[in-house]
């Protein structure tokens, strides 16, 4: 038990209250005046509306579906207020300088592609198709507008039904229906088309000609993941290898065949306008598994055999080229194709002579197919021309040339130039060879697999920020920035396709041959200049750290209204940058019809990057009109 006390307190006990009473005081003090500070500055925010919504990320409440014109009607992506950057920071943008509104462009440019113009290609040589390369607009020539959606405009149909159909207010061009009417590319019902997928060369269908290749040689068992698609049409080849597990490259140029790329983009395939002229593909050295030509009306003989070479340049060591069309089976067809037997053998002499030259074997030719394959390194090849200047990787504005690409040395013959892939699904997830040999400074294996944890971690958080992304709503994808292609191994689980674009014109490492190696698709680009392809092709746009790195290269505006161009109505864009640069990025995105919001980082408030994502609203240039 406790003693007691009776006596009076001792002094030094008096002295200790005292100093406990003046301590509770002082605290108490404290408390009231900053609590009276706190108030004051709550009373101080602005209260008009302008004011107020130059705070970054302010607008929490997204727009009712009556803002927009859509026929979809979709529920707006934007974030919740639990994510809210704002909530975190009190960052003012600066509104010393008034916004600016961007208004629509004429509708004569809702196809616009600015550098695969046809009107501006009129001006350059026709010889090796120069006229159809890309030429980008001059700065005076550059478009300070929006381009608008034609009125009869209305979401593409979901993939897979994408695949066989595309309404005709979308792409309003009839011209293949009736031109290629007998071939099957594309056909007419009601206010749709339908793909059968027909083409020249396969009129039972691509289905059936991908299993006549497919009993030639191995399509089923991973080995075959990439394939470039030269000349492509529709892209109903590159369609149907889809579920194949192989993804094609397919390009054309913008000629004639008016809107054979926008038709395969629009079925959610992936393709880009292109050519081959007298440039390189913007592609990297053995970047694709297999590459195909049917009826593709490419001049294999011509110019030495250029062509050859370059699509010996983009194969994989041990890939195949298949070439089906003029001249093979020239004994059958070539009362058909106009052409007299003596100059088709001619050509098919020409061509047999190149692949020999390039030490290609020619694995068969049986009905209307035939195949050849790379070598998996050139050890036994003597007496070629081999290129001896230059990156074999440079694929940007870069001349092609007359000369063999030489490959990586091996030590046997049996070896694989340049190191072997896994097989798919494996090799998305495996460490690629060139980062393997320490090809790629600054990555090894071990930041390889940090990357791709980092990247399922991002992918997790973007499916709070962007429901659509899990639900199937989006089909073609574009990652501006894809650095180790990351993003596309993370979102293979979705019915999506990737465009993994590596900047060019900046201090970012060139590392598309390592997503090539993955098995994923990709092109060079400077964000500078206009990407090729036509407007509204893209549901989902990645850009993570594409300002910061063009900044001082170019004005950003053309790189969000290039963006705003390739983007469809109610598509989507995750921006990923520094908090000054994306409050750059909000203001002008905020003028441009577009729905913004500035998020924190996955890993919370305190890390300098920040996420901005931002929805393009639906309108059309009816809607537009009936607005004015």
């Amino acid at each position: 038990m406790g003693k007691e006390y009776n006596g009076s307190p001792k002094p030094h006990q008096l002295n200790m209250r005292r100093k406990r009473i003046t301590y509770i005081l002082g605290v108490s003090c404290l408390c009231v005046i900053f609590y009276a500070l706190g108030a004051w500055q709550g009373r101080s925010v602005p209260p008009s509306g302008t004011q107020f919504s130059s705070r970054v990320g302010c607008d929490d409440t997204p727009a009712s579906k009556g803002d927009s014109d859509s026929p979809s009607s979709s529920d707006s992506p934007l974030v919740s207020d639990t994510l809210d950057f704002e909530s975190h920071h009190q960052l003012v943008i600066n509104t010393s300088e008034q916004a600016e509104t961007f208004p629509p462009c004429d509708i004569k440019y809702s196809e616009y592609t600015p550098c695969n113009d046809r009107q501006r290609g009129r001006q350059f040589d026709r010889d090796m198709l120069k006229y159809r390369e890309r030429h980008c607009p001059t700065k005076d020539e550059l478009l300070r507008c929006l381009i608008p959606a034609p009125d009869r405009y209305k979401a593409p149909f979901k993939w897979p039904q994408s695949r066989d159909y595309a309404w005709i207010g979308n792409i309003p061009h009839k011209e293949l229906s009736i031109e290629k009417a007998n071939q099957n590319w594309i056909q007419v019902e009601g206010d749709r088309f339908r793909f059968p997928g027909g083409g020249t060369m396969f009129p039972r269908g691509a289905d059936a000609y991908i299993d006549d290749i497919a009993a030639l040689i191995p399509l089923k068992d991973g080995s075959i993941r990439t394939a470039l698609d030269t000349g492509c049409g529709v892209a109903s080849w590159g369609a149907y290898l889809l579920k194949r597990d192989i993804i094609a490259m397919s390009f054309a140029p913008r000629d004639t065949h008016e809107a054979q790329v926008w038709f395969a983009l629009e079925r959610g395939v992936p393709a880009m306008i292109n050519v081959l002229g007298s440039q390189r593909l913007p592609y990297p050295a053995r970047a694709f598994d297999m590459a195909h030509c049917s009826r593709c009306l490419i001049p294999w003989s011509k110019y030495d055999g250029m062509y050859l070479m370059e699509v010996d340049r983009v194969l994989r060591p041990g890939g195949y080229w298949i070439l089906s069309g003029p001249p093979i089976n020239w004994k059958k067809y070539w009362r058909g194709w106009e052409r007299t037997q003596e100059d088709l053998k001619q050509e098919q002499d020409s061509i047999e002579d190149v692949a020999a030259q390039l030490c290609w074997k020619k694995v068969v030719e049986k009905g209307d197919l035939a195949i050849w394959q790379k070598p998996l390194n050139h050890n036994n090849c003597v007496d070629r021309n081999i290129c001896s200047s230059g990156s074999a990787d440079a694929g940007w504005y870069k001349d092609m040339e007359t000369c063999v690409t030489p490959l990586p040395e091996t030590r046997d013959a049996e070896e694989v130039a340049g190191g072997a892939v896994k097989k798919w699904p494996e090799r998305a997830f495996s460490v690629p060879p060139r980062i393997s040999s320490g090809s790629v400074p600054g990555v090894t294996a071990k930041t390889f697999e940090e990357d791709n944890k980092m990247w399922k971690d991002r992918v997790d958080y973007y499916k709070r920020l962007v429901g659509k992304l899990s639900q199937g709503m989006y089909r073609n994808v574009m990652d501006m920035n894809a650095h180790l292609g990351g993003f596309a191994a993370a979102v293979v689980k979705y019915p999506v396709w990737v465009m993994n674009v590596v900047p060019m014109g900046t201090e970012l490492p060139d590392t598309l041959g390592v997503i090539k190696e993955r098995g994923f698709i990709g092109t060079y680009q400077d964000w500078c200049e206009a990407f090729s392809t036509y407007p509204r092709t893209y549901d989902l746009i990645h850009a993570g750290g594409v300002f910061s790195a063009y900044q001082d290269k170019c004005d950003i505006r053309y790189i969000l209204l290039e963006m705003d161009r390739i983007l469809r109505p109610e598509g989507t864009v995750i921006f990923r940058d520094v908090v000054e640069v994306l409050v750059k990025v909000k203001s002008i995105a905020d003028g441009m019809r577009w729905q913004s919001k500035i998020v924190d980082h996955e890993t919370g408030p305190f890390y300098t990057e920040k996420i901005l994502v931002a929805t393009k609203n639906y309108w059309t240039a009816d809607s537009n009109q009936k607005a004015l």
